[in-house]
């Protein structure tokens, strides 16, 4: 396995909630990874997250890690849950609260 993968398996089994994306919570470098970061906000959870801008391995790596071709890409006690569309649809349908709550 090359760094970034066990780089990428260290991090989502250290944090329960990690968002890899385009920018930081901060600063969000795309509309798709702005729109999960506020999602998460609302829900008022500690979350980490990487910037996939950073690194070309990086963001090469965690698409291969999750076999998912887009970005952001968050993991909720080392689970892949998916991405900006499947995010806003668990969250409207409240399934997101759900999964959060074993996190809090």
């Amino acid at each position: 396995m090359s760094d970034a993968l066990d780089q990428i398996k260290a991090d989502i089994e250290k944090h329960p909630v990690i968002l890899f994306m385009k920018g930081s919570k901060l600063m969000p470098m795309c509309g798709f990874s702005a729109k999960v970061v506020d999602i998460l906000q609302t829900h008022g959870i500690s979350f980490e997250t990487r910037d996939v801008l950073q690194s070309d391995e990086l963001r090469s790596s965690i698409k291969e890690f999750s076999n998912w071709p887009t970005l952001p890409q968050l993991y909720i006690n080392q689970e892949f849950i998916g991405g900006c569309d499947i995010i806003c649809e668990l969250h409207e349908s409240g399934e997101l609260e759900n999964l959060i709550k074993t996190t809090k």
